[in-house]
């Protein structure tokens, strides 16, 4: 029996197969390559879309769509949060996304020529969905698919959808706060469509009052604005999937519920301390404040959440629990 001398090939590939898996695997991309495809692609998507980016930027001067600045700030954060996994991954080109960018590029062409803003600003972010897809491959969209659309936030609703929704969220809150001021000692109130009309006592004589349930006081922005909150917030948040998804649902009613009471909150005013107090600057401050009670109305329901989160719960979701002991099998 003769000893073969082990060459330094074989003591480093036992396995041919393994070995050659291994020689195949593809680097990360270096900061260079990264950095020169995200500025050739902006560039290239600024000049596309540029009529359609700046009146996107004209729109959002309007009060009531003023959030949709803050959209895009959101997505990079989502992208920040993902850094280290960016950094670790190597292109791997997938021509569906050359067929995404494509399909939208026709989208947008056959809006453009219906002169229909919505469906164009959702072509954009198709063909952006499809950059992401063509340069980066399926792994690179599993990290970027959510900041990519994300962005449908920041686009205006059509003027028709949003009517559609505007119009009943107005009649409900006319509605709630009616039913409410007519336990206040003193006044009496009935609705006529998103008109409150009313009286009160005043030192023992009867004064009448209108309060109209403004298209700004709809709840619209404030609906919307928390939704997409909701949205960063049940991505950012280590929960399970079920857990997150109840969070996601109740921005859509607390938003309701926290519109309806600044409606009541302005008729109070509106009664008690006078029409100046309710328009104008107190109501621009008393429709922050709501964003500040609903906000407190997710964390209350967020906290009740936790307490139900037991720790099985957690190690089954794959959270880790502090304290825990991980045993080894």
């Amino acid at each position: 029996m003769t000893n073969k001398p082990i060459s330094a090939k074989d003591s480093l590939c036992p396995a041919n197969q393994a070995c050659g898996a291994a020689q195949t695997l593809p680097a990360a991309d270096s900061a260079v390559d990264r950095t020169w495809k995200i500025g050739v692609t902006a560039v290239l998507f600024f000049l596309l879309f540029r009529e359609e980016l700046l009146s996107l930027l004209e729109r959002w001067r309007d009060p009531q769509e003023s959030h949709g600045l803050l959209i895009p700030a959101f997505s990079l954060y989502f992208i920040y949060q993902e850094r280290h996994a960016l950094r670790r991954l190597k292109s791997l080109p997938s021509y569906w996304g050359l067929a995404v960018i494509v399909l939208s590029l026709l989208w947008y062409v056959y809006w453009f020529f219906h002169g229909f803003s919505y469906p164009r600003q959702l072509a954009m972010i198709g063909v952006l969905l499809g950059v992401v897809l063509f340069l980066g491959g399926w792994q690179l969209i599993r990290h970027l698919w959510l900041p990519v659309v994300f962005l449908v936030f920041a686009l205006p609703l059509p003027t028709r959808l949003h009517w559609e929704i505007a119009m009943p969220l107005r009649k409900m809150a006319a509605v709630v706060a009616a039913v409410i001021l007519n336990g206040l000692p003193g006044v009496q109130v009935a609705t006529e469509g998103v008109v409150i009309h009313g009286t009160h006592l005043v030192r023992g004589a009867s004064e009448s009052f209108s309060l109209d349930v403004a298209e700004a006081c709809s709840g619209m922005r404030l609906l919307r604005t928390f939704v997409a909150l909701g949205v960063a917030m049940a991505y950012l948040e280590q929960r399970h999937w079920s857990h997150r998804l109840v969070l996601l649902a109740s921005t859509v009613p607390i938003a309701v519920f926290c519109n309806m009471l600044r409606v009541f909150l302005t008729g109070v005013f509106h009664i008690y301390l006078g029409r100046e107090i309710s328009s104008g600057t107190p109501h621009m401050l008393l429709g922050l404040a709501m964003l500040g009670v609903a906000f407190g109305l997710y964390g209350l329901l967020a906290w009740i959440m936790n307490r139900l989160f037991t720790e099985e719960d957690r190690e089954a979701a794959g959270i880790l629990v502090p304290g825990a002991k991980n045993h080894a099998s």
